[in-house]
């Protein structure tokens, strides 16, 4: 592959989003990376002659097989699956997973769901810490149609957020196809981004905090949030609690109201049920108070067991307070222990 550009992150270490163009199932042992992504067509994965799936399958590499065994099925939810560790006779390929973006899957359109791809990738990583290097085409942007520039601009507006906050990647090499047309897109694209880009070194700067308490609740559990939230009044009425009852764009790549706020929060309850699971904008939250809690080494999560729900392990805290199902008779002590753990922060 021919490097093109790369964008610096200048937080959290040493991180790059790198432009190349060229062939990822070419790939030398020099630029080997940990995970693959690329993406198909809902249960779609006929190899064919200008797809990666195609070249993958050139290789010896059926990702239709893969299919049939996955490891992690996020796709109701984040539109993606990962696979197995690769067996040894794959000779020639320098990775060791595929993640598989779908993004048709639930109805979307794969520019508004592109950030899905970073969700997911938390879970994987909270429980994968040796995948630290990930390489992808411009997803969907092959036989699913879509240009160059449509899926590259919000593919690398939620890369670089997710590196900001601290997704635990530390090269994200994003792969165009030999083609003028496509490497003159992509570079166009690329380095405007560059250009726009402005790292902050939140190492250096002190956020205030705003809020004491980020309650995060699917809509559907909004009755039961209320209540915690009388508790949590009831116990301290000076509380600064933050409670969204907005709905946010859900279609977005990336949710900067959501970070900004929950950056200025002491404590964030997750009040974890199926609704929750089932909220991409609850997985955010949580995903970027796991994020948060990690860089820093605090407890900022304070999960409430809400009801019984298949919870991935990153999300099982030994220390969660148990209200299942739908105990609210328990938020009273729920919230006077919170109150004494805001107190010592």
């Amino acid at each position: 592959m021919k490097f093109l550009d790369s964008i610096e992150i200048q937080v959290h270490g040493d991180k790059r989003i790198e432009l190349y163009e060229g062939d990822l199932t070419e790939v030398g042992q020099a630029d080997e990376f940990d995970l693959l992504v690329i993406s198909a067509f809902p249960n779609d994965y006929i190899p064919t002659s200008s797809s990666l799936i195609g070249a993958l399958y050139r290789k010896g590499l059926s990702v239709g097989e893969l299919a049939t065994d996955k490891d992690i099925d996020l796709r109701a939810s984040l539109s993606c699956w990962l696979s197995k560790e690769l067996n040894p006779e794959h000779h020639g390929l320098v990775f060791r997973r595929i993640l598989c973006f779908e993004p048709q899957t639930r109805g979307r359109r794969p520019p508004e769901v592109v950030g899905d791809i970073f969700r997911a990738l938390t879970p994987i990583l909270a429980e994968s810490p040796d995948i630290q290097k990930i390489a992808m085409p411009v997803v969907a942007a092959g036989d699913q149609g879509y240009s160059i520039a449509g899926m590259l601009e919000p593919l690398l507006d939620a890369a670089i957020h997710w590196l900001e906050i601290g997704l635990p990647l530390t090269r994200i090499k994003i792969v165009t196809r030999n083609s003028s047309g496509s490497i003159n897109d992509a570079l166009r694209v690329f380095d405007t981004k560059k250009k726009n880009y402005r790292a902050i070194d939140l190492n250096s700067q002190v956020i205030p905090v705003q809020y004491d308490v980020f309650i995060s609740y699917s809509h559907k559990n909004s009755s039961e949030s209320s209540q915690i939230e009388r508790s949590l009044r009831d116990v301290s009425p000076s509380l600064n609690i933050f409670v969204d009852r907005q709905s946010l764009n859900i279609g977005s790549a990336w949710q900067p109201e959501i970070f900004e706020t929950l950056d200025r929060c002491k404590k964030v309850i997750a009040l974890l049920s199926p609704d929750y699971l089932g909220s991409k904008v609850c997985i955010e939250e949580f995903n970027i108070a796991w994020i948060r809690s990690r860089e820093t080494e605090q407890n900022i999560i304070f999960p409430v067991y809400l009801y019984t729900a298949p919870l991935p392990t990153y999300m099982k805290y030994r220390n969660f307070f148990d209200c299942r199902e739908g105990d609210t008779s328990r938020f009273d002590e729920a919230a006077r222990l919170l109150v004494k753990l805001i107190s010592k922060v």
